[in-house]
């Protein structure tokens, strides 16, 4: 008991401390309406929480979590259990790890226009999957479920809803996966005997119940409704001046990589809901759960002074109704204190030890949740503006830097600023001022970072991960060591352990370096955190705060998502360019490669005087007589005395998320294969969402000009090229092809080859993309190394049905055959997360089909490639993902792409 009492403390000071990842993101500091004031009075008095699951960004109904935060006025949060990495990105060339992070940000921002929180478990989205089973078979089930039971410990929700169902109704193997482990974890939350090692910081919870929210997606037309619960979650909000729709699509417009930009609605929308388990609810989703302060032992009083508060509460003079908050903090306080009395005390019986558990962990948590509020209440009704800011965009372990500690009272009475405190940043001074009405202050301290904190990066990406699964670190992440003087130097805590498992679920990294000020209003002492944030001014967009980076002495960068091929053992260049960031770095840059390849020179000496200092070495590389056939791994490495270096910087900027800084390691595919090119030297290339498939046709050596949508797409101007090719959804994003099709077709018709990757079959921007009908669908083959069939000599099928007629077979043979010689190995073996996506499921004769093949279980699919004459040249569609397999260094997909562009009739 006692054990669990201590780890609760940590528990509380991570939570109140680190745990501000909501309030402390890195953005201009949040300014509250007298109205938003009073909704957030409003939601001090409900003590009630609802827990929605799904499994990717974009999932959730943003509408309902909209009504759920602010109607009801209840602690909303939304599990996503991935962070999308498996996705593709409208909005530029970032996949796997670098979407994720992006998607990660997206659903941050939606939070904060919905009102709901955010968390995650550690499940890798590893791509489109058919099945549960699948799913689960690639991610840890237990863990991804253990990871589920940890926040629903965490959150105590009342209710569980669903996104889909646990069927084949849901579609994607994710989606169905979601559903099966919230009904796992439903049982499993409240049963102390799963995942007991959980106990020495929660308590099992058992949900109400648990409904699944369907929609017209699940439901057949014309389908009666009658049977299901249903909410009217259209309403309109007075106090934020909007309806839950229009609240609902500013959200999930925030999933830009995604195109989820929506529309608002307006008026009587429902939502509605079947029973899966727990106590069914006869009309509402919350019937018979007490959500008010009486659920909380000692809470009747807190709630009459909540009531207070509200009663009296003036928009125009917010500032009056402080004295009331502080009241009910100390109330809250209080309570804590006297439920937590029995629990340090005397022997008890079995059962009553577990009353008295679940009583403290109840307590624990409102106390937690309802304080941080009231915090931001005080905060807000006080019209203060706290900032901590530099002028440098990062910082060094070790390094010292300045801080702006900026504070403006723009209460109507005096406020006492009685010291700072620091987290993650090592600085004696402290701030002592009396702030009178209207009046700000500017103070420059001068402190370090600590030697040992982490850098930035994302915690789930410190540690190698597997196809299905994030690692969280056993090391304390920046900073985070400073919590020791919070609970004071308790040495029976496994810090570690204990700041390892409060990680899981957080949506990012705790904001570190932070400054505390620490304030006195009516002589009660609060202290305010703020993180320490770079801010700038742009001549354009204005005033703009973005992360402290915290990052290495020197990074290393190798070019992001460039694979090095070798068809012979003729020498390329590799440049390496090195970042200081910090000054006065030197040591050695050296490339290690595998045996049998050569790098020239072996070592180059640098010497980088001031901080952001860049210098780029370019080394020679071959391979050797020696080297092996297919992939393999170059690395760069600087030494700088005995500590070695080899993660670069990638900075990830876009205007609806803070600026993002990764490290990625400074490591490159290497390629040797046997790969010859035909006729082709020039090829145009229209970019689409974005990809990298232009530097992996630069490295077979062809000569690659990026087109400009605007000027070059005309046949005229298309004629230099051998060939043309078209990006990942290039007809999903580029308007200017309504008018230039033509024009792109003129070119193959005078004899250019035209490839089109990808096309998503939604959203196009014209009605057909080819030279005759095909139609596009959602068809994929998800297991990237499925075996593949040659079709034979055979021509293509009508657009009605998908059988193969024989035709002219010669384009279809070339490209099997031209200038390489494939064989089914290349376009599985090594390939990654999928083979294909997007597949016509008809098309005219005049197509050709190439190859052919299936997911277990499914039949052949036979448009992966689909190839048709037209005039003197030919036209190409695929949806194989080469804009995965290229810059991953896959062998095949190199030799793939070099028989896709070849001239054919030019």
């Amino acid at each position: 008991m006692l054990r669990f009492l201590r780890a609760a403390r940590l528990g509380l000071v991570l939570f109140l401390v680190s745990g501000f990842w909501l309030s402390l993101q890195a953005q201009a500091p949040k300014v509250y309406s007298s109205s938003e004031i009073l909704l957030g009075l409003k939601k001090l008095n409900v003590v009630g929480s609802v827990l929605y699951i799904a499994a990717h960004p974009d999932d959730e109904n943003t509408r309902l979590l909209a009504y759920l935060a602010n109607e009801r006025q209840l602690e909303t949060s939304y599990l996503s259990l991935t962070r999308g990495d498996g996705g593709q990105n409208l909005i530029g060339p970032e996949l796997r790890e670098q979407l994720g992070v992006i998607r990660t940000q997206e659903l941050l921002a939606a939070r904060r226009i919905d009102g709901a929180h955010q968390f995650f478990t550690r499940a890798n989205d590893f791509g489109f999957s058919k099945t549960a089973q699948e799913a689960l078979r690639v991610w840890d089930h237990e863990q991804v479920l253990a990871d589920v039971v940890w926040v629903i410990r965490q959150r105590r929700p009342d209710v569980l809803i669903t996104r889909f169902p646990p069927d084949a109704r849901a579609g994607h193997g994710h989606h169905q996966a979601s559903a099966v482990l919230a009904a796992e974890a439903f049982d499993a939350a409240g049963d102390p005997k799963r995942f007991p090692e959980q106990l020495k910081y929660v308590q099992p919870w058992q949900p109400k119940r648990l409904y699944w929210n369907t929609g017209s997606f699940f439901v057949k037309p014309g389908e009666d409704m009658s049977g299901y619960l249903k909410l009217e979650t259209g309403g309109y909000n007075p106090l934020l001046g909007q309806s839950y729709g229009e609240l609902a699509a500013r959200s999930r417009s925030q999933h830009r990589s995604q195109g989820m930009g929506s529309s608002a609605s307006r008026g009587e929308t429902f939502d509605y809901f079947q029973f899966v388990k727990g106590t069914p609810a006869k009309t509402d989703l919350f019937e018979g759960i007490d959500q008010t302060w009486n659920r909380v032992p000692g809470g009747a009083a807190v709630g009459k002074l909540v009531d207070e508060v509200i009663r009296t509460y003036d928009a125009s003079n917010p500032k009056a109704s402080v004295a009331g908050l502080q009241k009910v903090q100390s109330a809250i306080a209080e309570g804590y204190t006297q439920a937590i009395k029995p629990a340090a005390s005397g022997d008890r019986t079995a059962v009553e030890t577990k009353r008295v558990l679940s009583e403290v962990t109840n307590a624990q948590y409102w106390t937690q949740s309802k304080i941080q509020e009231i915090n931001s209440l005080i905060e807000a009704c006080l019209g203060l503006h706290f900032e901590a800011t530099t002028t440098t965009a990062s910082v060094a372990p070790g390094q010292a830097i300045k801080v702006n500690l900026e504070m403006t009272n723009r209460a109507q009475a005096a406020l006492v600023v009685n010291g700072t405190v620091y987290m993650g940043f090592n600085c004696d001074s402290s701030v002592s001022h009396t702030l009178q009405p209207g009046k700000s202050i500017n103070v420059v301290v001068t402190g370090s970072i600590p030697k040992d904190i982490t850098t930035s990066q994302p915690y789930w990406l410190r540690e190698p991960a597997t196809v299905g699964m994030y690692v969280v670190p056993a090391k304390i992440p920046s900073g985070v060591s400073s919590l020791r003087g919070y609970i004071n130097s308790d040495k029976s805590i496994d810090v570690n352990n204990t700041v390892r498992q409060f990680l899981i679920g957080l949506p990012e990294n705790p904001q570190l370096p932070t400054v505390g000020f620490t304030i006195l209003v009516d002589g009660k002492g609060q202290t305010i955190f703020v993180p320490i944030q770079y801010k700038h001014t742009d001549p354009v967009l204005g005033e703009l705060y973005q992360p402290l980076a915290v990052v290495p002495p020197v990074m290393v960068n190798i070019p992001a998502a460039r694979a090095y091929v070798f068809s012979d053992q003729q020498p390329k260049p590799v440049p390496v360019t090195l970042r200081a960031g910090q000054a006065g770095v030197k040591g050695q840059l050296a490339l290690q490669v595998p045996s049998g390849w050569q790098a020239e020179p072996a070592t180059v000496a640098f010497d980088l005087k001031n901080k952001d200092d860049e210098q780029t070495v370019n080394f020679t590389l071959r391979p050797l007589a020696g080297a092996t056939e297919g992939k393999a791994e170059l690395r760069a490495v600087a030494t700088v005395g005995t500590a070695q270096y080899s993660r670069g910087i990638q900075t990830i900027q876009y205007p609806h998320i803070p600026t993002q800084t990764l490290f990625p390691e400074a490591t490159a595919p290497l390629v040797k294969l046997n790969v010859a090119r035909g006729h082709t030297k020039n090829i145009g290339y229209l970019m689409g969402a974005g990809d990298e498939v232009p530097e992996a046709l630069r490295q077979l050596g062809y000569t690659v000009s990026l087109l400009d949508p605007a000027t070059d797409l005309t046949a005229e101007r298309l004629a230099k090229y051998d060939a043309v090719v078209l990006g990942v959804r290039a007809y999903n994003v580029l308007d200017r092809l309504k008018t230039q099709q033509p024009e792109l077709l003129r070119y193959v018709e005078n004899g250019g080859t035209l490839l089109v990757q990808y096309v998503v079959n939604r959203g196009t921007v014209l009605p057909q993309i080819g030279p005759y009908p095909l139609t596009l669908s959602a068809d994929r083959v998800t297991v990237e190394n499925t075996p593949v069939t040659f079709l034979p000599s055979v021509g293509g099928a009508t657009i009605t049905r998908p059988a193969a007629q024989p035709t002219a077979p010669s384009l279809a043979q070339s490209l099997l055959s031209t200038p390489n010689k494939l064989t089914p190995a290349d376009f599985s073996t090594g390939w990654v997360q999928e083979q294909g996506l997007y597949y016509p499921s008809a098309w005219d004769s005049h197509y050709q089909t190439v190859i052919a093949s299936h997911d277990p279980d499914e039949t052949d699919k036979q448009s992966a490639i689909l190839v048709a004459p037209y005039g003197k040249g030919r036209y190409i569609y695929t949806g194989l993902s080469l804009f995965r397999e290229l810059p991953a260094g896959v062998p095949g997909a190199f030799r793939v792409l070099a028989n896709l562009v070849e001239s054919g009739g030019k």
